[in-house]
């Protein structure tokens, strides 16, 4: 009986193959396009929603000679279901919101993004660095700038989700996470209070993440290689600030775990 089924299965396989080409072979004779008979269908599944993504080094996606160093945000489409969301990473290295405004790297998301998107914005790293004169933003500038970008992104009817900037690996002498980054995350705070946006913690959970790891176990986060294992690298590098694959897949998990309660209606397309 196994063998009946199988031959039946054969047939109707073939029969239906056979019946797919000459349709296929009547439309090219008539010169109808295979797109336009699929549009109908095509045209029932809704588009991805986009998830814009403005920041610095540490989201950005790298060029192949700065590999293996990763940037987060390369690795947080796969959180999501195919075809549902899709990432436009256009985070750089070394941005500040004054330099990325500057740059006129800000107006292009805006002119780019639509109702229902969504648009990621983290700084931070670069702003508060008072010696690289080419990028510091003032706190009082840099509150500005976020409130600016808020209200760029609701004008054209998307959503903005504030996040405060990822730790940097480094640990006091009692084995205790410094925190670097001095003012700024709480400015990032305040805005998303007073503008009632959405707010993804990052420095929150990256820091108790690299305290559970401690300074030891969080070196395999971060783009640390020895002399001669990368030919990117070929002196080495002890890179406390920028991720490897490992690191940038684990800040993109916790961005997506507390995305599940800063906005539910996106977190529902997460796998």
């Amino acid at each position: 009986m196994v063998s009946i089924r199988s031959g039946r299965s054969d047939r109707a396989r073939t029969t239906g193959l056979a019946y797919v080409w000459r349709m296929m072979t009547l439309a090219r004779l008539r010169s109808v396009s295979l797109a336009l008979i699929l549009a109908p269908s095509l045209a029932l599944a809704p588009d991805p929603i986009t998830i814009w993504m403005a920041g610095d080094s540490t989201m950005a996606e790298k060029q192949p000679d700065k590999r293996p160093e990763t940037g987060w945000g390369e690795s947080f489409g796969q959180f999501f279901r195919a075809g549902e969301v899709r990432i436009a990473n256009r985070a750089m290295n070394g941005r500040s919101t004054r330099t990325f405004i500057s740059e006129h790297r800000w107006q292009a998301i805006v002119d780019s993004v639509k109702r229902g998107d969504y648009v990621f914005i983290q700084f931070g790293h670069n702003d508060e660095s008072p010696e690289k004169t080419d990028r510091y933003t003032p706190p009082a500038d840099f509150r500005a700038n976020l409130a600016r970008m808020v209200d760029d992104v609701r004008s054209k009817g998307a959503t903005p989700v504030l996040l405060t900037p990822v730790r940097r690996r480094k640990f006091g002498e009692s084995g205790q996470l410094v925190d670097t980054h001095g003012e700024y995350p709480d400015l990032v705070r305040a805005v998303a209070a007073e503008r009632k946006v959405a707010l993804i913690d990052m420095h929150r959970s990256s820091g108790d993440a690299l305290s559970r790891l401690g300074p030891d176990s969080s070196r395999a986060v971060f783009l640390q290689l020895k002399p001669g294992e990368n030919p990117n690298y070929p002196n080495g590098v002890e890179d406390n600030t920028h991720f490897r694959p490992l690191g940038a897949e684990l800040m993109a998990a916790l961005a997506a775990k507390e995305l599940r309660t800063a906005v539910p209606a996106l977190a529902a397309h997460l796998r």
